[in-house]
């Protein structure tokens, strides 16, 4: 039988890298569901540089201050799952990348958010941009962290539908006066 023991070095080699962070908001839903404040996504195609900043880039995208970088994975890995597939995909999210750093005239992920945003708004129209929001859109809001972070809770029809469910639970709107809603029907 084959050893299967594999050490750290090992496991790195054969993938195409990890994309690790750490829950920043320990009291936040997303802390509630995890197991511990570490996490780690294995990327295969990605190296983990590439996809460290590749998840800079989708939270400057899609900016929301408080949801964890471990949501914003999520969308890495589909663009990771991408590159799988394609492999004309990496060099064009690499070039990306390095024109991110020469626009910013070093490292592009040292600059400060407002600068970032700055050079992003530049490249909007290339279609390194244009693959990274796409891809991110779709694989950020449409996991189940997301809807955590945001209080969605998901689709009403296995449920029974929202009528039951409170559909009317909305704690985040002020509740309308009495003369806003019709009078009754006599």
């Amino acid at each position: 039988m084959q050893d299967l023991k594999v050490n750290r070095r090992r496991f790195l080699q054969g993938s195409g890298g990890l994309l690790l962070g750490t829950l920043m908001f320990g009291s936040g839903p997303i802390a509630l569901l995890a197991p511990s404040r570490s996490w780690a996504m294995e990327m295969n195609t990605l190296p983990s540089e590439t996809a460290s900043k590749l998840l800079l880039v989708v939270r400057r995208i899609y900016p929301h201050d408080r949801m964890e970088d471990a949501v914003y994975a999520f969308a890495v890995k589909a663009l990771d799952e991408r590159a799988s597939a394609d492999p004309s995909l990496l060099p064009q999210l690499e070039k990306g990348l390095s024109e991110l750093d020469t626009l910013a005239g070093g490292n592009w992920s040292s600059l400060n958010e407002n600068q970032q945003v700055a050079l992003l708004e530049k490249i909007q129209d290339s279609a390194f941009f244009k693959q990274v929001r796409g891809t991110s859109v779709n694989s950020l809001y449409s996991n189940e962290l997301a809807y955590e972070h945001f209080g969605y809770e998901g689709a009403s029809f296995p449920k029974g539908g929202y009528l039951m469910r409170g559909f009317n639970d909305l704690k985040w709107l002020p509740a309308a006066p009495a003369e806003a809603s019709p009078s009754a029907f006599s």
